[in-house]
């Protein structure tokens, strides 16, 4: 079989893969034109014994690595799951909408909050009133951007005035946080506040007791630091609170640098 028909029999072949939707080989319309495109060189240049140039990588978002799809896909889904649930009828009924969580399907950290407040509420977005603009000042002092790493809360629901959540609207809504982690698989978790921190870990010790240490969580290092929203309130806390950040830029640039060996 000549070069351009064997070329046009693999095409078909993946062509077909993909309508019945499979996961593998990913192969997206625009990849499979780029690969077309050598179906044009001049078969006598290859039984001459020179390879064909490969043409330009012109893929675009479709080049994206396959478990980056695969989890945005994947979390988009269970977004979706989220947005119509009314386990939690209080909840449900004063809610706006529901906050899932943004950012980088693939980071390797994650903040996790307790809830959305007002802001959170009306725009669907975690952390963007004034909490959120502090987080946004600390990631980006830690030489990242907002857009790396992924931000969440353990409710997707505002609790009615901003009261703390309650142990079984958190025991309702964990599954979906647990989802998330699991999907996204940070290296890092970054607990935000005393809540968050004792429904992950699972303990009643104090927010004092929990940071300047290192904890685990569902094979992630977990790291526990002060609410944003405590630290507008508290700016007297904002020094211990950089201490927490110094103590996981070390961990995060030490396993940077375990990639490299």
């Amino acid at each position: 079989m000549q070069f351009p028909q064997a070329l046009e029999t693999v095409l078909q072949t993946l062509e077909r893969i993909r309508e019945q939707g499979a996961h593998r080989p990913c192969a997206s319309r625009r990849a499979l034109e780029v690969l077309d495109q050598v179906s044009a060189v001049r078969t006598d240049k290859i039984l001459e014994g020179h390879a064909p140039s490969c043409p330009k990588n012109n893929l675009g978002a479709d080049s994206a690595a396959p478990s980056t799809t695969n989890k945005a896909g994947k979390l988009a889904a269970v977004q979706s799951r989220v947005s119509v649930c009314t386990k939690c009828p209080n909840l449900a009924s004063s809610r706006a909408q529901t906050v899932f969580g943004v950012g980088n399907p693939a980071a390797e950290i994650m903040f996790v909050g307790e809830a959305p407040g007002a802001d959170e509420d009306a725009q669907g977005l975690p952390f963007v009133g004034a909490a959120g603009q502090l987080l946004n000042r600390i990631i980006a002092a830690m030489g990242l951007k907002r857009e790396e790493v992924y931000i969440c809360n353990i409710l997707k629901c505002r609790p009615p005035n901003n009261r703390d959540p309650e142990t079984s609207e958190m025991e309702t809504c964990s599954p979906y946080l647990l989802k998330q982690i699991e999907l996204i698989r940070p290296k890092f978790i970054i607990c935000l506040g005393r809540i968050s921190a004792q429904w992950l870990l699972q303990t009643n010790e104090s927010l004092t007791a929990l940071r300047s240490r290192t904890h685990t969580f569902k094979g992630s290092t977990l790291i526990v630091t002060y609410h944003p929203a405590a630290l507008l309130r508290n700016p007297g806390w904002k020094r211990p609170a950089w201490e927490d950040m110094k103590l996981f830029m070390g961990l995060y640039e030490q396993s940077k640098q375990e990639k490299l060996t």
